[in-house]
C-alpha cells in the first residue's frame, strides 16, 4: 500500500453555499470513483478556495459525504492578478495499491483549464 495525492478542482458561478456543498461533493465523489477509492483509504484533504469565495468553508461539504473521522483543513488560495475565480481547489492524501501514473486527477465545471496536463 502506498499514500498518493490526487489532485482536483472546481468552479463555481458565485459565492454561494448550496453551489459550494454541490459542487465539492462532486468533486470529492468523482475523486474516489476515478480512483477507486473509499472514504476509509484517505488520510486527509487539503482544501483551497479563491479569496472571492467567503460563503462557507469547503470543508463543510465533505461533513455530507460521512467525512467526520477525516482530517481536513482549508485555506486561502494566493490572490494572484488574472487568475481564474471562484475556484475550491482539493489535494487528497490516500492509501492506495494504485501506482502514480495511474492517479486520475480530478477538474470538473470549467477548472480543467487550470492543469490541463493532468486533467481527466
Amino acid at each position: 500500500m502506498s499514500t498518493r495525492a490526487i489532485r482536483g478542482a472546481t468552479c463555481l458561478t458565485a459565492d454561494d453555499s448550496a453551489q459550494m456543498t454541490d459542487a465539492v461533493v462532486e468533486l470529492l465523489s468523482e475523486i474516489m470513483s476515478r480512483n477507486s477509492i473509499s472514504k476509509d483509504d484517505i488520510i486527509s484533504v487539503l482544501f483551497t478556495a479563491t479569496p472571492d469565495l467567503k460563503c462557507t468553508f469547503p470543508a463543510s461539504a465533505a461533513r455530507k459525504l460521512d467525512f467526520g473521522d477525516v482530517p481536513l483543513i482549508c485555506a486561502q488560495e494566493l490572490d494572484i492578478d488574472g487568475a481564474l475565480s471562484h475556484v475550491v481547489r482539493v489535494m487528497v492524501h490516500v492509501e492506495t495499491q494504485l501506482p502514480k501514473s495511474a492517479i486520475k486527477h480530478v477538474y470538473l465545471r470549467g477548472a480543467e483549464v487550470l492543469r490541463q496536463d493532468i486533467a481527466q
